[in-house]
């Protein structure tokens, strides 16, 4: 309706995807850097709410091609670049608990899709334990789309500084 009265074409922010992001954290960066909600992303896109169940990783049933072109349309960003956000065909995804490795998120500060494959329970890079909690209160993590400041919500420890409780495997 704004549009109507000033005449003029909407904007959005672009937001890159970061090299093995996951879709959730991707969606939260987009949000925040355009000041919408997954709602509103999903109405702009065409797709609906179905943005808010891939905010938290519930990726079933996955999503259709169509669905993926008109995300990446709404949000200006290559289907290749969004489609690597998503799991590999054919791998299980387990979307709880949130797992971490603070060394990764230290180098690039995102939530990596590959965190949350069904058998994924460490590190391939650092061969460290994922974690799945803060390493100081304990307090599960929140779904990537809310990890906004990079640390703990109820303690405030950076994720960048877990890694020195990881355990080596």
């Amino acid at each position: 309706m704004l549009n109507e009265i000033y005449n003029f074409e909407a904007w959005i922010n672009t937001v890159e995807p970061l090299p093995g992001e996951s879709i959730s954290h991707f969606l939260g960066r987009f949000e925040r850097a355009n000041l919408l909600t997954g709602y509103q992303i999903g109405k702009e896109a065409g797709v609906g709410a179905i943005v808010t169940r891939w905010k938290k990783l519930y990726l079933n049933p996955f999503l259709t091609q169509q669905e993926l072109e008109a995300l990446a349309k709404f949000v200006e960003v290559e289907v290749e670049k969004l489609t690597e956000t998503l799991p590999l065909k054919g791998i299980t995804m387990k979307p709880r608990p949130i797992k971490l490795c603070g060394a990764c998120y230290a180098e690039v500060p995102c939530h990596r899709i590959e965190w949350q494959y069904k058998d994924k329970m460490k590190c391939d890079r650092h061969q460290l334990g994922l974690l799945t909690k803060c390493t100081n209160c304990e307090t599960p993590f929140l779904i990537p789309a809310n990890w906004e400041l990079g640390e703990c919500t109820h303690c405030s420890l950076p994720f960048a500084k877990m890694v020195k409780r990881q355990k080596r495997l």
